[in-house]
């Protein structure tokens, strides 16, 4: 037996001991899954098994007796990831904060780095004024790593903070992220301060995830954006079931779309969790 044959034998028994948990958003138009100011998520039929009319709209047989639909949908829109060019310019453009990280869009980011061990860090339950998210501070961080031990290279960190409860359909979705950042009455999402961020980044972290709409606060998002984006870290943002997660021994894969030139990708985010069998 081939040394290849012989670890992926051992990979699929490592994983035969796990459960798959799904993390990811479900896409609809009427679900909160795009940024309440950028382009729309849209998704519609362009051909039917039949032609078919109604009041509500037609479908058309345009090329046979298939059904197909197209999308139309930001590089952000549902459960996604940050490439560092997303934040920080290309670095010959002269801009403030360009840098080498400016050049690595969602095509360059290595699989490898998002795919690691799950280090799963509950949020305060702090919630923030109107329009603003409430900080993650380092001390949250230090308190978790007494617990489960310190973070290091390779760990995937996932912030939980429960803000998918309030992705709804229709107007009761609307405190995901329209009543944070358009109107300004709800609170935000929990988010890391640049401090948190910084702290992650010298354990050599290098993807973090949030189940909040964004990994910046609600009130200025673009500070913590650039201090991990900069260093070459990526986000997953808009997960989704974390709950279902421990602290830690979770194995997180996240796989976004590979887009050339892209600032982000949406994608599947899952991990497999111990106690399958």
């Amino acid at each position: 037996m081939s040394r290849a044959v012989q670890n992926f034998a051992g990979l699929v028994a490592v994983l035969a001991g796990h459960e798959v948990v799904d993390l990811s958003l479900l896409l609809a138009e009427d679900l909160p899954c795009y940024w309440s100011t950028h382009q729309p998520f849209q998704h519609k039929t362009w051909n039917w098994f039949a032609t078919r009319r109604s009041a509500a709209g037609n479908v058309y047989q345009r090329g046979g007796p298939y059904a197909t639909r197209w999308l139309a949908l930001d590089e952000h829109t549902g459960t996604h990831v940050d490439a560092p060019c997303h934040f920080v310019p290309p670095p010959d453009s002269g801009l403030p904060d360009a840098g080498p990280a400016g050049a690595i869009t969602v095509a360059d980011v290595p699989l490898t780095q998002l795919i690691g061990p799950a280090a799963v860090i509950d949020a305060p339950a702090a919630v923030g004024a109107p329009g603003e998210s409430p900080l993650i501070e380092p001390g949250v961080v230090t308190e978790w790593e007494r617990a489960h031990g310190e973070l290091a290279a390779g760990d995937v960190v996932l912030f939980r903070s429960g803000w998918d409860r309030h992705y709804l359909p229709g107007p009761d979705g609307a405190d995901y992220v329209h009543n944070v950042v358009v109107t300004g009455g709800s609170p935000g999402w929990p988010a890391p301060s640049v401090s948190t961020m910084e702290l992650l980044l010298s354990r050599g972290v290098r993807c973090v995830g949030t189940d909040g709409v964004s990994m910046g606060p609600a009130q200025d998002g673009r500070p913590v954006h650039v201090a991990g984006l900069s260093a070459g870290a990526v986000f997953v943002e808009c997960l989704a079931g974390l709950s279902g997660l421990p602290a830690r021994g979770a194995l997180f894969c996240f796989l976004p779309l590979r887009v050339e030139g892209g600032t982000g990708g949406p994608g599947r985010a899952i991990a497999f969790r111990p106690g399958a069998g």
